[in-house]
């Protein structure tokens, strides 16, 4: 099977992305003290503390929807968004060491069930608690989004260019795509000018032109800048795109 990007889905190699990029986050976890854990995050009314308690129970999450599929026993995300917004509260609070450990264990629960995947259970469908269906390799890929979109969400020295190249263009080629379909999204023209790529959203408008770096445009899309280091041409000014994740 392939990914959404068209490139063939490779488990053990995007396993390994995710160990790397968990990896990257424990470390930056380690350096904090249990008041940086209390301060606010870039993320509205969350504090680093929910940041991480977010990314350990999103691990439980993804581990509870690779078992539905190894299985086929349906084994819900999440029993619903208002128990998974109360686990996220009743852990934010814990101490430095307390939220690390949490990551770092239920990220290993999270390999250990993805390791038990058989080829053929990549393909079939499960159900996130949003009600999107899509096949198991999404959990993969959504796994790894989590893990370096939150990362940027610490807001503790990680950056979005440091997000590896792999995963900058196919989801700034999925974002662009998601927001096409949106009547909410502002017209707009992309360029990458470090790929030379460009991008469109809803361009039979007026559309204004915005260049920058591949990752500094996904960062910007994803509401994770304002638009720093982003240049629009003609003077026109930057719009502001809507939520999306």
């Amino acid at each position: 099977m392939t990914t959404e990007s068209g490139t063939p889905f490779d488990p053990a190699a995007v396993l390994d992305r995710i160990g790397a990029a968990t990896e990257d986050v424990l470390r930056t976890a380690d350096r904090l003290t249990d008041a940086d854990m209390r301060a606010p995050s870039p993320l509205p009314g969350w504090s680093r503390g929910h940041v991480l308690t977010h990314l350990a129970r999103n691990a439980d999450g993804g581990r509870r929807l690779l078992t539905w599929a190894r299985t086929g026993v349906e084994t819900p995300e999440y029993p619903s968004l208002a128990a998974r917004a109360e686990e996220i509260e009743a852990g934010a609070g814990r101490t430095a060491a307390e939220l690390a450990a949490d990551v770092r264990d239920s990220a290993g629960r999270f390999a250990e069930e993805y390791q038990r995947m058989p080829a053929e259970g990549w393909s079939r469908t499960v159900r996130w608690t949003r009600g999107q269906e899509h096949p198991a390799a999404r959990a993969a890929d959504a796994r790894l989004c989590e893990v370096l979109v939150h990362h940027v969400d610490l807001d503790a020295g990680y950056t979005p260019a440091e997000w590896p190249a792999d995963f900058v263009h196919p989801m700034l080629a999925r974002v662009v795509a998601a927001f096409g379909s949106r009547e909410d999204a502002p017209a707009v023209r992309l360029r990458a000018v470090d790929t030379g790529a460009r991008y469109g959203i809803r361009t039979a408008d007026p559309a204004p032109v915005v260049e920058g770096t591949a990752s500094l445009l996904l960062a910007w899309l994803m509401g994770r800048s304002a638009g720093a280091g982003l240049t629009v041409l003609d003077g026109a000014r930057l719009p502001e795109p809507p939520s999306l994740f």
